[in-house]
């Protein structure tokens, strides 16, 4: 068993958080007619032990640059964005502060999968989406790194709409490669796309078809302290 210390372990689960990302959205593609026959052999047997384990996330934050044309699209519905709860709006990303979470990294020359498993949470934050009277909220997100896909609430008037939905999907083709400042590990590359589920939510709540599944909302960027 290998052994790590505390900086090297959070450099190597940081480095591959994001790089499960993308090594999961090539996988959907290319894996989705073995998926039942995989998922069976991987439950049969025992779980290895991960090469790699970050047990509880502390800090710091996920932020979405909002893509231009995303931007207008809002423009155009007439839909007013905002922060909510702890997030906040800098120089045109949002940024959503990481709470807690976990995430272990498994050997991708052995068979189990995903190698990259886990989750990030961003508890009390999200962003909102104002049309006249009716203003939706999406918030406290969790990003699985083994489905490439992000989470949350919602909530249309402050009721509840749906309580971890499928918000967004995750593609690491774009990802760079790992920088560091000083103990943070940061990540940047990955696109945001809205999902289905999201898209027909904002579309019936806002009475409009303009909301096109797989819209892209910007690209990604996950600062992770790695001690």
């Amino acid at each position: 068993m290998r052994s790590f210390t505390k900086t090297a372990l959070g450099l190597t689960t940081a480095g591959l958080l994001v790089a499960g990302l993308a090594a999961c959205s090539t996988e959907a593609s290319t894996s989705t007619s073995s998926s039942s026959s995989s998922s069976s052999s991987s439950s049969a047997e025992a779980t290895p032990t991960p090469v790699a384990s970050i047990p509880s996330l502390t800090g710091v934050d996920t932020a979405v640059l909002l893509d231009a044309d995303f931007a207008a699209a809002l423009t155009s519905l007439g839909l007013t964005p905002g922060t909510v709860g702890t997030a906040t709006l800098e120089e045109g990303s949002l940024h959503f502060p990481i709470t807690g979470g976990n995430v272990d990294y498994y050997d991708p020359a052995e068979d189990y999968r995903p190698y990259v498993q886990g989750n990030i949470e961003h508890e009390g934050s999200g962003f909102s989406l104002t049309a006249g009277d009716t203003v939706v909220e999406l918030t406290n997100f969790t990003i699985d790194p083994g489905t490439s896909e992000l989470f949350g609430d919602v909530t249309v008037n402050g009721e509840s709409a749906a309580t971890q939905v499928l918000l967004f999907n995750l593609y690491g083709g774009t990802l760079k490669p790992l920088q560091m400042d000083g103990d943070n590990a940061i990540l940047t590359g990955t696109t945001v796309h809205i999902s289905a589920e999201a898209a027909g939510l904002l579309n019936s709540t806002f009475n409009t078809d303009a909301v096109a599944d797989q819209l892209l909302v910007g690209i990604a960027t996950i600062t992770v302290a790695t001690k």
